[in-house]
């Protein structure tokens, strides 16, 4: 199934909603579990996703059931704090970045505190490795306990203050009837610090001859280890939205409005839609809008990842935080504030980064059952160890069960999967890739049959002229100037491609008089006093002109998929112009790539057969299905899935939606602003197709990344808990 088609099997409801949610307290992997539960239960809700490692819950809802309030609450009832995410994006991650940065000091606050105190605690636990010390403690019979009582109090704020949260988790957790891994920490360093009260205080309720020891260093030690791997966690978690950051980085803070005569710099939060903007060279574009005067080259490589800059003129679109380059223009502003391409891509990424994998969601359902599971080998092994251990059963058994119960790390496993996520999603994101959703990330890896459709996605998608054969007598730009000069006063597509040659050969355009259309035949008029004539053989023909060796000019190009123009000028067989939709610049290293990524091409089209295959075999595609309707084109990709294959389509995303919304990864490409976002799980924002390729790259390095991540994870835990509970 498409990962695409997962996003609309909710129900298709007027009062359908989804909020996202910031949640405060989550902090292991089992977090995730509890919450999803909870929000299950919850009248109306019709999915949930929470993520680990950004700290957020996205909640789907029907409005007429529920309500944010009550999601809200829910969450404050298995012991979360919930707020919504602000709309204003740059906002929410300002808050989020402070909120992460006052967490993170004080975690490294609490671990030097507990840092500080575990080095006389390791020390006075084992005096032996000093020499000399050991000596001193034991000449007196009170010494030792003594120095022991004081490390006692030492070790109080440390419990207290350092490791305090494990406590508030820990029964948040138990009034819910769960457990966490702050249960566990919590009940590891609770039974070691009882165990060594019991050992200073009451020496005499421990059998004779056996030695007791209070396990202070403990208890400071793996707070001072968890808490530093906490604030580790919270730094990489930081890092995760480097790509945001960077996205909002770009963002220009000013904006130059021309108002009457004069120019006023405001903030750019104070352009409205309407206002004409002035950009000179070298500055960024504040907002989105169309060029009103002058020209200019921009570059929009920070948005659409393409590295040449394009020329702009007037009625041309710009976008905000994008940079001038050369000339001074001015524009209308059309989209501002929350509504911009940045502001739209900016959201795509945080909402695709808040999304699950499949994979991530059997990591967290098994990390939902690894606290209970890891208490359980906990009790086993105090029991096994008091019952069948070797002398003092006591001291053995509390020390496997406090390391049992310590050693587990379900953060691990919890991080494994959405760090990485997060991270592909950001690189693609600053690759012009905007990747929705963990689902399709994880599908894109394994594709194996690229399907793509031929206008717009392998070609320009307009026609271009690409030959021009002239008769004897006749000069090549004479007959274009004729030609091209005729053709503006007909709407023709293939007109357009003549005059756009003339005018990009610099050559002035004339006046024709007396032109008249013919429909499907041809275009007639007179140009500098020349009747000029453009059109089929069959149209000259019926006009007394020879067209003979016209045709057989035109039946080299026919083979190529190009379309040719016949021309006769002044009753004389003038020349033939060929006009195709050439083929994109890169389009052939793209497919060379998909080669040698090891997939299959395919190309679909509703062109003839033969244009199509010319084209094909141009750019290197192995299957070629032409003549295709956009309705059909779904039943094309079904019959690729049908043989096994799992398939990507790549289209503009409006015609071929269809098709993109039934293929395993819908790929759409656009340009610009005029992004098909909707329409796809992978959107690129520049046209080339090199982006699909570099999409699938970073699936394969992330779902590397992420397999890698869940071997550590679970080969630390399950090599680590076995140790611990002394099996070995």
């Amino acid at each position: 199934m498409s990962a695409h088609t997962h996003l609309h099997e909710e129900p298709e409801l007027s009062s359908h909603a989804t909020v996202q949610l910031v949640i405060k307290g989550m902090n292991c992997a089992s977090c995730v579990a509890t919450l999803e539960a909870q929000f299950k239960t919850v009248v109306g809700v019709h999915s949930a996703s929470v993520n680990f490692a950004n700290a957020t819950a996205k909640i789907s809802y029907d409005s007429n059931q529920t309500n944010i309030k009550t999601l809200k609450n829910a969450v404050a009832q298995v012991g979360y704090q919930a707020t919504e995410m602000s709309e204003n994006v740059e906002d929410a991650a300002q808050k989020d970045e402070a909120e992460r940065d006052r967490e993170y000091k004080l975690m490294i606050n609490k671990f030097m505190l507990a840092a500080f105190v575990s080095i006389p605690n390791v020390i006075l636990m084992y005096p032996q490795m000093i020499p000399g010390l050991s000596d001193m403690l034991l000449a007196q019979d009170n010494t030792q306990r003594m120095v022991w009582g004081v490390m006692g109090i030492l070790t109080l704020p440390v419990l207290v203050w350092c490791g305090g949260h494990f406590y508030t988790g820990m029964w948040a957790a138990l009034k819910h009837r769960s457990a966490n891994m702050h249960t566990l920490i919590a009940l590891g360093v609770s039974a070691a610090y009882a165990y060594s009260i019991a050992v200073v205080s009451m020496p005499g309720v421990f059998p004779q001859g056996v030695a007791v020891e209070p396990f202070w260093d403990v208890v400071t030690v793996v707070i001072a280890l968890v808490l530093l791997g906490s604030a580790m966690e919270s730094k990489a978690r930081g890092k995760t939205s480097e790509a945001i950051r960077k996205l909002m980085g770009i963002q220009a803070k000013t904006a130059r409005i021309v108002q009457g005569g004069d120019i006023v710099e405001v903030d750019v939060e104070d352009v409205s839609v309407g206002d004409v903007v002035l950009v000179r060279p070298g500055e960024k574009i504040p907002v989105d809008g169309v060029v009103k005067n002058g020209t200019s080259n921009i570059d929009e490589s920070m948005i659409t990842g393409e590295a040449l800059p394009v020329a702009k003129s007037v009625g041309d679109e710009v976008i905000g935080a994008t940079l001038n380059k050369s000339g001074s223009f001015q524009f209308t502003a059309t989209k501002i504030g929350k509504d911009t391409a940045l502001a739209n891509i900016i959201r795509l990424v945080q909402d695709a980064q808040g999304s699950k994998a499949p994979i991530q969601r059997i990591v967290d359902q098994t990390s939902g059952y690894f606290v209970p599971t890891v208490m359980i080998l906990a009790i086993i092994a105090f029991v096994v160890w008091y019952d069948f251990g070797p002398e003092p059963h006591l001291i053995y058994a509390t020390i496997a069960f406090v390391t049992t119960l310590v050693i587990a790390c379900p953060c691990a496993l919890g991080l494994a999967t959405p760090t990485s996520l997060m991270v592909g999603i950001g690189k693609g994101a600053e690759n012009g890739i905007l990747i929705r959703s963990g689902d399709a990330l994880q599908t894109a890896e394994k594709i194996d049959v690229v399907v793509l459709d031929k206008t717009g996605t392998v070609t320009k998608g307009e026609p271009s002229l690409t030959d021009i054969t002239v008769m004897p007598d006749f000069e090549d730009e004479r007959v274009l100037l004729l030609a091209a000069s005729l053709e503006q006063y007909s709407e023709h597509p293939l007109g357009e491609a003549l005059i756009k040659e003339a005018k990009d050969r610099n050559l002035d355009l004339l006046e024709a008089m007396d032109v008249k259309s013919h429909s499907g035949h041809g275009i007639s008029g007179t140009v500098e006093g020349l009747k000029v004539l453009i059109g089929t053989s069959k149209y000259l023909s019926e006009n007394d002109i020879e067209a003979q060796g016209l045709e057989d000019i035109a039946d080299i190009f026919s083979p190529q998929g190009k379309t040719p123009v016949m021309i006769g000028i002044e009753g004389l067989p003038a020349g033939v112009m060929a006009i195709a939709d050439t083929i994109k610049p890169d389009s052939k290293a793209a497919i060379d790539r998909f080669h040698a990524m090891g997939l299959k091409v395919v190309m679909l089209t509703g062109d003839q057969q033969q244009t199509a295959e010319a084209i094909a075999k141009e750019v290197g595609v192995d299957q070629v299905f032409a003549q295709v309707l956009p309705e059909d084109k779904a039943e094309k990709i079904k019959s690729l899935q049908k043989e096994g294959a799992i398939v990507a389509m790549v289209g503009d995303g409006i015609n071929d939606a269809p098709a993109l919304a039934i293929a395993d990864v819908g790929i759409a490409i656009g340009s610009g602003t005029d992004v098909a976002i909707e329409a796809a799980d992978i959107t690129l924002i520049t046209g080339s197709l090199q982006g699909v390729a570099t999409a699938i790259e970073i699936s394969r390095a992330t779902m590397r990344n992420v397999r890698q991540n869940l071997i550590g994870a679970f080969g630390y835990n399950v090599l680590g808990i076995p140790v611990a509970m002394g099996i070995l």
